[in-house]
């Protein structure tokens, strides 16, 4: 359904490919597909069919692109594993959310000005805080964010609803970083926490051993419900 597609920097010195899925007929809206560190992968690629087939334009941009071409990695292979997680250690967040407000601007002109929302997991759960705080975008959901009790300190410029997917038994994030995001987000307007007990990191993975599929289907719906409303 998609295609491999470069969009320009946002300092127009540049281009990064992105993978994009384009509904039949008027999307309804755009939603960007934010990346875990294993790139725009098989995963990545199928979620954004997944929203084209709703009706949405989607686009996943390849964040890795200045410091690796193509990344393509599988989760469940132990060596790929290791490579995502040196490529992440090399990886420039703040840059990261500069090529997503790139990706937001081409996903808004596609759209005829239209509303834009995002959906991260893992590193992307933890950019997709990081949009919804240095960004226009219109909706953001983060699923299993990685070290966002680290970014309280921006909810403040939060002007759009935000939606957090969080299981409380992820490795990756330990129960006092959870208790921290509640302490800090419950209160919060435009934030909506929702944790699932007993689940690990990666529970919505399209693909392979990390999925739950009964909590995957909840919280996807979730997501669709969010979006449904907040982009409309």
């Amino acid at each position: 359904m998609g295609a491999m597609t470069p969009i320009d920097t946002l300092s127009g010195d540049g281009q990064f490919p992105c993978y994009i899925a384009t509904p039949q007929g008027d999307p309804k809206a755009a939603i960007i597909v934010i990346q875990e560190i294993f790139g725009v992968n098989s995963g990545i690629r199928a979620k954004c069919d997944h929203w084209a087939e709703a009706g949405y334009l989607a686009i996943a941009p390849d964040l890795f692109w200045r410091i690796n071409s193509g990344t393509d990695l599988d989760a469940d292979v132990q060596a790929e594993f290791e490579t995502a997680l040196d490529l992440m250690g090399k990886f420039d967040q703040d840059q990261g959310i500069r090529d997503i407000e790139a990706t937001i601007h081409r996903a808004r002109t596609a759209v005829n000005g239209g509303k834009v929302g995002c959906v991260g997991y893992c590193l992307g759960g933890r950019l997709a805080f990081m949009t919804a705080a240095r960004t226009d975008i219109n909706a953001s959901v983060g699923y299993y964010g990685v070290g966002i009790d680290g970014l309280l300190g921006e909810k403040n410029a939060i002007a759009h609803d935000v939606m957090l997917h969080i299981p409380t038994a992820d490795g990756f994030v330990p129960t006092d970083a959870q208790a921290a995001m509640h302490a800090g987000l419950d209160d919060h307007p435009k934030v909506t926490l929702h944790d699932y007990e007993g689940l690990d990191h990666g529970f919505a993975a399209e693909f392979g051993v990390r999925r739950d599929e009964a909590a995957a289907t909840a919280a996807d719906a979730r997501t669709t419900a969010f979006f449904k409303e907040q982009l409309a």
